[in-house]
């Protein structure tokens, strides 16, 4: 089982010392609740606080430090005696973009694909009438996934590239991953 000594309050206070912008702080908090749902979801219950302290602190050097994405986490993380395995798993979610280092683990290989894929969900969400996650849809979703221009910043290649190492058909992340936004979204 893997644990951490942090806390989500530690984890939360360490977030927001890098990190003020309202729209990171939200994002950090989603990709959070989704890896906490998948770690329910996929038998890691037991391990859920440590998949949503990974979550939450994915994204600590991007604000301030967004050519060094993922390198420099690294070095923030072990300054505040961050064990390796969070550093490893927050990295990990930067492979092939900005790290060498692979998502194995199951949590890690979530957290790469889920990551991009709630920066989507999240602007089809602001596209309908009602702004309610409650309702997005394969179709729709699906839909802007086809139109690059649409989120164009959420990177199709690295969903897709997600789906692959978990071994899942794209439409199952994406389906997935909308009942986890779900879950949690208001």
């Amino acid at each position: 089982m893997r644990t951490t000594h942090l806390t989500r309050d530690a984890a939360w206070t360490l977030l927001t010392r890098y990190n003020r912008d309202t729209f990171h702080l939200h994002h950090a908090e989603t990709v959070e609740r989704t890896m906490r749902h998948f770690a329910r979801e996929l038998g890691f219950a037991d391990e859920e606080d440590y998949w949503g302290i990974v979550g939450l602190l994915h994204d600590i050097d991007f604000e301030q430090w967004p050519s060094e994405h993922c390198i420099k986490s690294q070095t923030l993380l072990r300054e505040h005696g961050v064990e390796e395995s969070v550093n490893r798993a927050v990295a990990s979610h930067g492979w092939g973009i900005c790290t060498d280092i692979a998502p194995e683990h199951p949590m890690e290989k979530i957290l790469y694909a889920t990551d991009e894929l709630t920066g989507l969900l999240g602007a089809v969400v602001l596209m309908y009438p009602s702004k309610s996650a409650r309702d997005l849809n394969l179709k729709s979703v699906k839909k802007k996934y086809k139109d690059k221009r649409f989120a164009a910043g959420c990177s199709r290649d690295v969903i897709q590239r997600g789906a692959d190492l978990l071994g899942w058909p794209l439409d199952d992340l994406l389906s997935r991953t909308i009942a986890a936004y779900q879950s949690f979204a208001p």
